[in-house]
């Protein structure tokens, strides 16, 4: 089966009623989790950007606390996995501050994190690849966030030197 293109679709939709395209929108969240989230975010937590980057940053302490810490095999691999995590909540939002805010939250746990990410190559390269990308999208942002940023950049690395 070919896939329609956003074009096509955009146009399809348009001719729809209301009543249809909410039963199209359920049918959708039915199949995939991520569609489902997708829709959360849109209906509820758009509106209020603070409270979804607060609640993301819940799941990440969450998700930091439950790392299972026998070896920096499985610590690597749950960091992964926050990171797609975080990756995810970044796509729903598409706004540059949440972005930068999330990355930022997600390196600053990086480096709290015990036993420290310094021994392992694996997890510097994470670290030092999140930092990047949030130099990248401070670059994009009003100068006013941007030297807000910067400061927080600049602790972020006084205590990645520190730990």
């Amino acid at each position: 089966m070919k896939t329609a293109t956003v074009k096509e679709l955009r146009a399809e939709l348009s001719e729809r009623k209301p009543q249809e395209l909410l039963q199209l929108c359920l049918h959708l969240a039915k199949f995939k989790k991520e569609n489902k989230e997708l829709l959360t975010y849109l209906l509820f937590e758009a509106d209020n950007e603070d409270a979804y980057i607060e609640k993301v940053k819940k799941e990440v302490v969450e998700a930091f606390g439950n790392i299972d810490r026998k070896s920096f095999y499985y610590i690597k691999k749950s960091v992964r996995k926050i990171l797609r995590m975080c990756i995810k909540y970044i796509r729903y939002s598409k706004k540059k501050t949440t972005e930068a805010d999330i990355r930022l939250f997600f390196c600053h746990e990086l480096v709290r994190m015990t036993p420290s990410l310094k021994r392992s190559s694996i997890l510097k390269n994470i670290y030092f690849q999140q930092v990047k990308m949030v130099e990248k999208i401070v670059t994009k942002l009003h100068e006013d966030l941007q030297y807000d940023y910067q400061l927080e950049i600049e602790d972020l690395q006084k205590a990645f030197r520190n730990r």
